[in-house]
């Protein structure tokens, strides 16, 4: 299903941080050394969606929402996978996290470079979401060089 109106990806944004707010409670449960940052994570994303929908719903209208804010984003461009192997080692973990993370990055990035002619305050809050994204890619690659 291409995403077309901003309602649709909201959405799918919410969508793909609560699935990988639970991949990161579950990373916090395997390995409870990195319990505090795997929390923290899941946590974020919770914020993320509220802060994602705070947005929309402060600005949205009938106008908004009746026209075009994407010229077409594919959800398959996007593709996470949470589902964990049952002895997945930890840099096996990091990395699935890392290209979840990169794959959210990206929608994040498009999706507000494409409604940014539409909304103003949606765009922005995907663009805040995006930076956190890529602060915690490099926090994740850091995490497997260790």
């Amino acid at each position: 299903m291409t995403l077309h109106t901003a309602s649709e990806g909201i959405s799918f944004a919410r969508e793909m941080e609560m699935a990988t707010a639970k991949f990161y409670e579950e990373l916090a449960r395997r390995f409870p050394e990195h319990a505090e940052t795997f929390g923290a994570y899941a946590a974020a994303n919770k914020k993320y969606v509220s802060d994602v929908e705070r947005a929309y719903y402060g600005v949205i209208t009938d106008a908004i929402e009746g026209c075009y804010a994407f010229k077409g984003l594919e959800p398959d461009d996007y593709v996470i996978d949470v589902e964990l192997g049952a002895e997945v080692d930890l840099a096996a973990a990091v990395a699935q996290a890392v290209a979840n993370e990169e794959a959210m990055l990206r929608y994040y990035t498009d999706a507000a470079e494409q409604s940014s002619g539409t909304m103003h305050d949606v765009p922005r809050a995907f663009r805040a979401v995006a930076r956190k994204r890529a602060q915690r890619i490099s926090d994740l690659k850091a995490m497997a060089a260790r």
